[in-house]
Formats: structure tokens, C-alpha cells, sequence
């Protein structure tokens, strides 16, 4: 299998109303990802991409058979700063 690159990995952030309750509460992002890419992978790309630290990174696979990942970043990196700069706040 070929290495993907980091804008391989990461489609795109989610905008809903539960995405931006998390930005702003619990310094969380929501994106939607490779389905073939795991954890660690999905880390590496977000912090290159968005010169983030990040301390969690959580999985689901919704039932539309698309990867959401739910990403904790550390209290130093704020959500807020990320989200405004892809244009969701």
C-alpha cells in the first residue's frame, strides 16, 4: 500500500452543532478521515497539518461506513484558534 500523505489522511473537519459545543467546552475537533489510516497515523497528520499537540485521538465508524475521529488537543493548542483558521467559527 502506498504512504498517504497527511491531506490524503484528513478529508475534512465537521461543522455541526455538537463539533462546535466540543471546540469550545472541551477543546475537541471533529474531522472525518481515511478509513484505512489508524490512531497513530490520524495523529501525525493533524499535528503536521495544524502544528497542534494532541493528547487524544478517538474513532468511530458511522453507520454511512465514514471514519469520524474525535481529537483531543492539549490545553496549550486551543481548538478555537484551529477551528477559526478552517473557517468554522
Amino acid at each position: 500500500m502506498d504512504k498517504l500523505t497527511a491531506l490524503d489522511i484528513v478529508k475534512h473537519p465537521l461543522a455541526t452543532e455538537k463539533a462546535i459545543k466540543l471546540i469550545e467546552s472541551e477543546n475537541k475537533l471533529i474531522f472525518i478521515v481515511d478509513k484505512k489510516v489508524n490512531k497513530k497515523e490520524i495523529k501525525e497528520a493533524l499535528e503536521a497539518l495544524y502544528n497542534a499537540k494532541i493528547v487524544k485521538v478517538n474513532t468511530l465508524v458511522t453507520p454511512e461506513a465514514k471514519k469520524k475521529v474525535y481529537v483531543k488537543l492539549h490545553k496549550d493548542t486551543p481548538a478555537m484558534d484551529i477551528a477559526t483558521e478552517l473557517g468554522l467559527m
